[in-house]
């Protein structure tokens, strides 16, 4: 193969996160296992990463959580944006990838537990209010009460002016539960905008980025 098309084939195929040893098959074989739990069948690229954390205001986010981590890839990056006072732990259902994300990060509290228990967890980790949210949750797999459930849990822990990042892969958004989710995020935040799209996540992906008042 020639260093030209060596060249188009990276600029055509997808980044990929790296991982630790086994961290992907297993991510894998979690959404086999549990594909409403985990909604993807590849961790998230260095690009959807960056969409993610870099819109937050880190030098002021004292609270901080994170809903299902999964490997670990946010994590990571919301470690290296932390302010040194800011308190920060995550919420993963899998004891498989808490595990995965542990090893990563291992400075980081990850409790297994689900998200809709953010707010005994906040209070459990000495969180009086909460600044940012970043979530891995698979939205568009939820039914309606546990979308629900799970927002009125994050609005009833986030401060006034906190902010809520969450993504979207762009074939849910047409379905009806990722409509769904789509009004319910319009009805609970006074502002939620779209990122620019991240084509070369896998699959292509977007992030919802929310404020409340």
């Amino acid at each position: 193969m020639t260093s030209e098309s060596s060249s188009s084939l990276s600029q055509d195929t997808p980044d990929c996160p790296e991982v630790p040893r086994g961290g992907a098959w297993t991510f894998v074989k979690n959404f086999a296992r549990n594909p409403n739990q985990v909604g993807a069948v590849w961790p998230s690229s260095p690009g959807l990463v960056k969409r993610m954390v870099e819109w937050f205001d880190w030098e002021n986010a004292r609270g901080v959580v994170e809903f299902g981590p999964g490997t670990g890839v946010f994590t990571e990056a919301i470690q290296n944006h932390l302010h040194e006072d800011a308190k920060f732990f995550a919420i993963e259902r899998s004891p498989e990838l808490a595990a995965i994300t542990r090893g990563r990060c291992p400075q980081v509290n990850v409790v297994e537990d689900s998200a809709e228990s953010v707010a005994d967890l906040c209070r459990d980790n000495q969180i009086d209010q909460v600044h940012a949210i970043i979530c891995g949750l698979p939205w568009a797999s939820f039914p309606d009460s546990l979308q629900t459930s799970i927002l009125e849990a994050t609005l009833d822990v986030l401060a006034p002016g906190g902010q809520f990042a969450t993504f979207a892969y762009w074939q849910g958004v047409v379905l009806p539960a990722g409509q769904r989710f789509s009004k319910k995020l319009r009805g609970a935040f006074t502002e939620v905008h779209r990122s620019p799209t991240v084509w070369r996540n896998m699959p292509p992906a977007f992030v919802y980025r929310c404020v409340k008042r």
